[in-house]
């Protein structure tokens, strides 16, 4: 490090130098009393060192939390949301998704996690204005192969999912070419991907959101019963490098999880079941609860949407759909609660329901 570059006192800056410190880390990892001994300096000069230096390594600017209140640091925008695309999960979502922190999305297989992610993948494409953000996605799949007929059928009918987006905004997004696909069949193919193909995409503006489809399996294939610890310090890797991609490009990542039956005490003691009370837990334990933002749990009920809404028989996308639900287990601006919705051909659509409905949860 150039210390004559830095605005130190003379006294200090020969202290420095005398002492053979080549670099800030150096002094910062020292204790106050350290650096008195090594320097002999007084209090008040290791201070001023102290600040100087950290403040010459900080590449943005420190926050107050009354700056955050009151809305002045748009670098750290925690109003903007990712749309689900559908304004009724928006609305119980508080606008969407953050654009900072892990949103895992567990369920049971066919509850719909994957459609919401492909969901996502289109949503995240189209301008500010329509809740996205202008760019691509990057979808991870570590199981099956990617549904690309699926996401095609979605594309050629974003018409009606979408019917507030203008048909030339629409036009001019190729939807299909914002979406890069890679298949990540061990961890180390995975962490690669991660820490150096993505942010090649997301350092160029390609780039804004990152769906992981599943985070569970590679960790079930790869370890068994006894290498929780060594699990453990892999699940803590990943989940600091997907940290890092979304503080470091606010983008919001995506994990989808699968579940297991909680069946003995002490599963039932660990587990945080939500309102609906499935009696079934996310995958990876506490380890991996601990890197999560957002979870919410989505499932798949034995009921079509006219059993439990006969009402809305007149909106033909719900007409012979399996009701689904969206819970929210814990997020740290949303209570816990639930909403209803159905999948259609042309998407992921939520169910408006009243709060009797909504306050029902028996036959879910």
């Amino acid at each position: 490090m150039d210390w004559d570059n830095l605005e130190l006192k003379p006294s200090v800056l020969l202290a420095v130098k005398k002492a053979k410190i080549q670099s800030s880390k150096e002094i910062l990892s020292l204790s106050g009393l350290e650096l008195q001994t090594l320097l002999k300096l007084s209090q008040a000069d290791v201070l001023h060192l102290q600040k100087i230096v950290a403040a010459s390594i900080r590449k943005t600017p420190a926050i107050t939390a009354l700056q955050l209140l009151r809305g002045e640091c748009p670098s750290f925008d925690q109003t903007t949301k990712l749309s689900l695309g559908c304004p009724i999960l928006d609305k119980f979502l508080r606008g969407g998704l953050p654009l900072v922190g892990i949103t895992e999305l567990a369920g049971e297989s066919s509850a719909g996690k994957t459609q919401i992610c492909m969901q996502l993948c289109l949503s995240v494409q189209y301008p500010q204005k329509y809740g996205g953000l202008g760019a691509g996605a990057v979808y991870i799949c570590t199981e099956d192969a990617f549904p690309a007929k699926r996401l095609q059928q979605l594309i050629s009918l974003q018409h009606r999912l979408r019917p507030e987006v203008p048909v030339e905004v629409m036009r001019s997004i190729a939807f299909g070419n914002n979406i890069y696909i890679e298949h990540a069949g061990d961890l180390e193919s995975l962490n690669m991907c991660v820490s150096k193909r993505i942010p090649i995409l997301m350092s160029r503006g390609l780039v804004r959101l990152v769906v992981l489809d599943s985070v569970a399996a590679l960790f079930r294939c790869e370890f068994e019963a006894k290498d929780a610890i060594v699990k453990a310090k892999h699940l803590k890797t990943l989940g600091a490098m997907l940290h890092n991609l979304s503080s470091s490009f606010k983008t919001p990542i995506v994990c989808v999880n699968q579940v297991t039956d909680a069946v003995d005490e002490s599963r039932l003691m660990e587990g945080n079941f939500g309102i609906l009370e499935k009696k079934v837990l996310p995958a990876l334990g506490l380890t991996w609860s601990s890197q999560v933002l957002i979870r919410l749990m989505v499932s798949r009920t034995h009921l079509s949407v006219q059993d439990r809404f006969p009402q809305l028989t007149n909106h033909l996308w719900h007409l012979g759909n399996i009701l689904r639900t969206m819970e929210v287990i814990f997020a740290p601006h949303i209570a816990q609660s639930f909403c209803f919705y159905t999948i259609g051909m042309d998407g992921v659509r939520g169910i408006q329901a009243n709060n009797a409905e909504q306050a029902s949860t028996q036959n879910i």
